[in-house]
């Protein structure tokens, strides 16, 4: 697996950075985590295209993380002129909430020219889709957002993110034995309500399991500390950094799952 850290910035792209959105390639397909307002911009910047994509997983819905996804679906209809199927996967009221950004940001749009998949998917109870399993975890952020954190297995390496949140033991179960776990820290020093702050996150740092550990979301203060988090064994997420993930080898996704169309 791929992954390509497209946008890696807070709610005020902090240092420069695009809203979160992270690109997935691996022989299962292609997959976005997250489509912030901004990241349309960047997705652009470095020579992607929606086409080559079938999945979109969604950590919860505030602005940032999917504010952009009226943009990627009116570019796939009128850009693209996508005729293969899209799946849109996230939190309960994913449905409600983008139906409802639809219609306040282009209420004359016509209906899609393309087969579109709107998946809620419940915590806790994993789903095959588009050759991902997808599981969401319950977190701490903005009860109105449905905030969630995302494990995307292809059956040969497993990508994690913690979405946006304060602290909760439910990373160490989002990270557990992750080939690469993507972790907001958005305060480098005082907590912020529904965030991480490095302070804390430094403390709890010994009961992660991931086999690497990426700091994302981070505010000016939290940039501020990278050398201290790099020290520490992490590493500073950047627009545009790509890491490769090598396959497991044990053999594909869990028993079990269900698979959705």
């Amino acid at each position: 697996m791929k992954v390509t850290i497209v946008g890696c910035g807070d709610a005020f792209a902090s240092g420069g950075r695009a809203h979160t959105c992270f690109r997935l390639d691996s022989p299962a397909g292609a997959a976005i985590v997250d489509f912030g307002a901004s990241s349309i911009a960047a997705w652009k910047r470095l020579g992607f295209r929606f086409e080559e994509v079938d999945l979109v997983a969604i950590s919860h819905l505030h602005g940032d993380h999917f504010g952009g996804l009226p943009f990627l679906l009116l570019d796939c209809e009128f850009v693209e002129r996508r005729v293969r199927p899209l799946i849109v996967a996230g939190p309960p009221g994913l449905k409600t909430r983008l139906g409802q950004m639809l219609d306040a940001s282009f209420p004359s749009r016509p209906p899609w020219s393309f087969p579109l998949e709107l998946v809620e998917l419940q915590p806790g109870r994993p789903a095959r889709l588009s050759g991902f399993t997808l599981e969401n975890f319950e977190v701490i952020h903005s009860p109105g957002s449905s905030p969630t954190g995302l494990r995307l297995d292809d059956g040969g390496a497993l990508f994690a993110f913690s979405g946006d949140t304060s602290w909760t033991d439910a990373l160490y179960d989002i990270a557990q034995d992750a080939d690469l776990f993507l972790c907001e820290c958005y305060s480098g020093e005082q907590p912020a309500p529904g965030h991480l702050d490095w302070p804390t996150l430094r403390a709890k740092l010994s009961g992660f399991s991931a086999k690497r550990m990426v700091v994302t979301h981070m505010s000016d203060s939290a940039l501020r500390r990278r050398a201290e988090m790099e020290g520490a064994g992490l590493v500073a997420a950047y627009d545009g950094q790509i890491f490769d993930l090598e396959p497991r080898g044990d053999g594909g996704a869990r028993a079990g799952v269900p698979a959705l169309p």
